[in-house]
């Protein structure tokens, strides 16, 4: 049962009275890492921060819980499906690919040196974690709702155009926030967001509001970034924590680390985590099993629906993860109408129901109930030739299902 909004957000104000305080900064020493950082960045081909530092420990299961091993013939699967994709994932420079269906492992592969062990870098894959770390905490009663106002825990915003942003618009890219974009200038406010080190004073204070919240898909790492500040004033609780102790140790996953903006300070939750591929896996097994876990209810009864629910100004976007929704042969990550790049997809999503994480570099993971079902792909960005194909690599497992296997309803 859900706490009642009066309830809430009293339960918020008191949090907010314990949260996490960020440790004070000189503004000179400030500006001088903003931009040693600002130039690392401009000197990687990548476009992304030079390196992560400094690093915050996130907590997981100790020990992580095992999975179970078979072979995709007692799951149902021909092998000779796995084997293709998994040449096209070693040729796409892949770290990791793992194959889940019907209760077990059927496939892991690493590569380059990378083990079960290794953290690896999140990007965007850590878009969805938020959306968990939100479902969580509805369910333990610290927010009372994805439609609960984000101005309950940024009191800044009372009273401004940013009143009207909800809990939902931070996972579903409505925040009426700056869309993502890049300047060779150090002034621009994305390039601040993303590096400066009171990270949390510039996207609350700084950051742009461009349109009214809700009413346009605006694609934006400082939206997903806003959820770590809501987490830790909605429970008085360390961002990684939070997501440690109440999302990876009940779904028995390996901890790793997350980069924060200063010693003590914000978590960046929209990109830069570092996580084990399991536990990557662990985290789409919770939503293929409804945000349950060991028998145990972690998210709200009908939230993964919500999940993967697309909106009007996006039918391919839902909380935090990207659905199938109406076939186009390219999906980007940015406002459809806007140019930018877009992702092959040859043919239809065989499935459906098919919903995903995908974040930059193609590092995907596929979940379609359908089949029961899971698939992870991560690594650098693959070759531009052969160029990569969303919808194939994911295709060709499922064509690897033997008949009777699965009820499989094509995208259209």
């Amino acid at each position: 049962m859900r706490p009642h909004p009066l309830a809430a957000l009293a339960a918020a104000l008191l949090a907010m009275a314990a949260a996490p305080a960020y440790p004070p900064m000189a503004e000179a020493e400030a500006e001088r890492i903003y931009l040693e950082r600002f130039r690392a960045m401009l000197a990687n081909p990548s476009g992304e921060a030079g390196s992560y530092d400094p690093l915050e420990a996130v907590p997981g299961a100790d020990p992580p819980r095992t999975l179970p091993l078979a072979p995709p013939e007692d799951r149902g699967l021909d092998p000779a499906a796995i084997a293709e994709a998994r040449a096209v994932a070693e040729a796409a420079r892949s770290t990791a690919f793992l194959v889940w269906r019907r209760g077990a492992l059927v496939e892991e592969r690493y590569f380059g040196g990378v083990t079960r062990e290794t953290p690896l870098v999140a990007r965007s894959l850590a878009k969805p974690l938020t959306a968990i770390a939100i479902g969580r905490a509805i369910q333990l009663g610290h927010i009372a709702s994805l439609d609960q106002s984000v101005a309950d825990f940024l009191p800044e915003w009372r009273g401004t155009p940013r009143a009207a942003m909800r809990i939902r618009h931070l996972l579903d890219m409505r925040s009426g926030l700056l869309a993502q974009g890049f300047s060779p200038e150090p002034g621009d406010p994305w390039s601040r967001a993303y590096l400066h080190p009171m990270h949390e004073r510039i996207i609350v204070e700084e950051y742009p509001l461009t349109d009214p919240p809700g009413s346009v898909y605006e694609y934006s790492n400082v939206t997903s970034e806003l959820v770590a500040l809501v987490i830790e004033r909605a429970t008085g609780r360390r961002y990684a924590e939070f997501i440690g102790r109440e999302v990876l140790a009940p779904i028995g996953a390996a901890g790793g680390d997350v980069w924060v903006s200063r010693e003590g300070g914000l978590a960046h939750s929209g990109c830069c985590i570092l996580l084990p591929a399991r536990s990557f896996l662990k985290l789409a097994l919770l939503l293929l099993d409804d945000g349950m876990a060991g028998g145990r209810r972690l998210l709200p009864a009908g939230y993964v629906a919500e999940m993967r629910r697309g909106t009007p100004q996006n039918p391919h976007y839902g909380l935090g993860v990207w659905v199938a929704g109406p076939y186009v042969e390219r999906r980007g990550w940015a406002n459809p109408s806007r140019p930018a790049p877009r992702v092959l997809h040859s043919e239809p999503y065989l499935a459906a129901d098919t919903f995903l994480f995908d974040g930059n570099a193609n590092q995907v993971v596929y979940i379609v109930p359908s089949a029961d079902l899971v698939v992870l792909r991560m690594g650098a960005p693959p070759p531009r030739t052969p160029e990569w194909d969303n919808a194939l690599f994911l295709n060709r497992i499922l064509r690897g299902l033997k008949p009777g296997e699965a009820r499989l309803v094509a995208q259209r």
